[in-house]
């Protein structure tokens, strides 16, 4: 097994025609340390049962490189939305995603924090965070298997947490239980206001999310440069240091203590491998 980076360096991976037989070779040609991936259609409520062969040649290849897997839940995933069927809907492709999770040999579950869409529905779309999530996270926990991790968004659209410091009542929502972790996206939180970009932002913002969440609940990084301002609330993403947030904060991001030990994945754009290869070549010069 190759040695294994204390920052290991990925991409979000494509696996269409198959699990490991597309995202192996994928990983292979961008140099890539840590893998994302989809289980099901990122913008659809289908849930696949997914193929036993491709799902063990993938665990297998990634135990054998080394390699730290997560799976990103479907975007449309909404535990405070105020229609019940979206939320229903939400647990049962978390649900699928955490099975999926064991299949494959993942870490984790990654999933965005979601809206109450209405203002008046805030409290009540919290309620709705703890019903659904306990039960998911007692499972993990019980199966031994992926942890939940909840990825602020960029904002907007009464966002239940955003800004890293809103991950706090996110978190005692669910009496902060130990199988919900974070994901930091670097794009996000510019979006939601956080001047990454300043000298010392990231570094600022790395700070607040460790006292807002503790030590040891940053469980992966997902390294997006950005194409609009601070503040925005766009997610638009953009290769490592040609965008809007640019490269010294993500020198900052890998030099930072509470990254050291953190899988860090780019979603940045790529035509066929390039801009991912490129975008790992520069995180990885950048670390320790």
């Amino acid at each position: 097994m190759p040695a294994v980076s204390s920052r290991p360096v990925g991409a979000h991976t494509p696996t269409s025609g198959g699990l490991a037989r597309a995202a192996l070779p994928y990983l292979d040609a961008t140099g890539a340390e840590a893998v994302q991936v989809y289980v099901s259609n990122s913008r659809g409520w289908a849930l696949p049962p997914g193929d036993p062969a491709q799902d063990a040649l993938f665990r297998e290849g990634c135990v054998e490189r080394g390699i730290p897997a997560f799976i990103h839940a479907s975007l449309l995933v909404n535990l405070g939305s105020p229609t019940a069927a979206t939320v229903e809907k939400s647990a049962e492709t978390l649900a699928h995603a955490l099975r999926r999770g064991v299949a494959i040999g993942a870490r984790a579950v990654v999933f965005h924090a979601g809206s109450s869409v209405d203002e008046g529905h805030a409290e009540a779309a919290m309620r709705q965070v703890r019903r659904e999530l306990l039960p998911l996270l007692d499972w993990a926990a019980e199966a031994s298997g992926p942890m939940l991790l909840v990825e602020p968004s960029a904002g907007g659209g009464r966002s239940l947490a955003s800004r890293v410091e809103q991950l706090g009542p996110y978190l005692d929502a669910v009496d902060r239980h130990p199988m919900l972790g974070v994901c930091f996206d670097t794009c996000h939180a510019w979006a939601a206001g956080h001047d990454l970009a300043a000298e010392g932002g990231m570094t600022a913002t790395l700070d607040t999310l460790v006292a807002t969440v503790g030590s040891d609940r940053l469980r992966l990084v997902h390294a997006n440069d950005s194409k609009d301002l601070c503040g925005s609330t766009r997610d638009r993403h953009e290769n490592i240091g040609k965008g809007t947030i640019g490269e010294p904060a993500f020198a900052e991001l890998m030099t930072h203590p509470a990254t050291a030990g953190v899988p860090i994945v780019v979603e940045t754009p790529s035509e066929k491998q390039l801009g991912h290869t490129a975008d790992i070549a520069t995180l990885t010069r950048l670390r320790p």
